[in-house]
């Protein structure tokens, strides 16, 4: 599997910084035609909210949460005593998580990471399914960090919409843009359970939810190409404690 092309992010592009920092919005992700599609950064940089808990209690084993954003859900995760793991190309965001008392790195999805095939569940929130434009490539990447049996949670676009384009993060109230445009996807739950069949994941669950649709779909029990991979249960998973420097539990081959 190859990588998306390495773009500019909207994760990491100075509307959305300045945001996060300021805790609200509104932000837009642009397409070329000028459509709109409004990026919920309020309820973000708000603490996890009960359809977000409920997600989160689906989780099983270590978690790593792709694009964790301000880190409400790795905040939550920490809370309630699980190893957990936060990613994003934005440092604005990582160190909003650290601040939480969420363990992130600053680190893209398509880079290497901790605990690789060793993840009980990956998170894939708000719309993070977009993230490279490649839908395809992202569950493929996804299966790489699952353990045999691991569990993907993701949240799909609220209509039925396979769309693959370019955009460029806007704040509408001071017409302040992200700099370049790069690729993003949305994906409702059909097109994604067509894309997860093709990368080996087979559906567990499907839920919508505060105006908001989920599933939840399991890696294969066994993969040949894993024979290799430490256990899911070895020495790799973090502790979730509060404070630490989550890079220090980890093997130095992983990071």
């Amino acid at each position: 599997m190859s990588a998306p092309p390495a773009t500019a992010s909207w994760a990491s592009a100075d509307p959305y910084a300045l945001a996060l920092r300021a805790g609200h919005g509104p932000l837009f992700l642009r397409r070329a035609d000028g459509w709109l599609l409004p990026l919920d950064v309020d309820r973000w940089c708000a603490r996890a909210d009960a359809v977000d808990r409920a997600v989160l209690d689906r989780c099983e084993g270590a978690v790593l949460d792709v694009g964790c954003g301000p880190g409400r859900l790795v905040a939550e995760l920490a809370a309630r005593g699980h190893a957990v793991l936060g990613i994003d190309v934005s440092e604005t965001a990582v160190d909003r998580t650290e601040r939480l008392g969420g363990p992130a790195l600053h680190r893209s999805v398509f880079a290497p990471l901790p605990g690789e095939g060793r993840w009980g569940s990956v998170l894939l929130m708000d719309g993070n399914i977009g993230i490279g434009g490649d839908p395809r490539a992202l569950l493929d990447r996804v299966v790489q960090l699952l353990s045999p049996g691991g569990l993907l949670l993701a949240e799909t676009a609220p209509v039925d919409v396979d769309e693959r384009t370019q955009v460029q993060v806007v704040d509408v109230t001071t017409h302040a843009r992200g700099g370049t445009s790069f690729p993003w996807a949305r994906v409702g739950t059909e097109s994604l359970l067509r894309y997860a069949a093709l990368a080996g994941l087979t559906p567990d669950a499907q839920w919508t939810a505060g105006g908001r649709r989920f599933a939840a779909l399991r890696a294969r029990s066994t993969d040949p190409a894993r024979s290799s991979a430490e256990p899911p249960n070895s020495a790799a998973v973090i502790s979730s404690q509060r404070g630490r420097n989550p890079a220090a539990d980890w093997p130095v081959a992983d990071r």
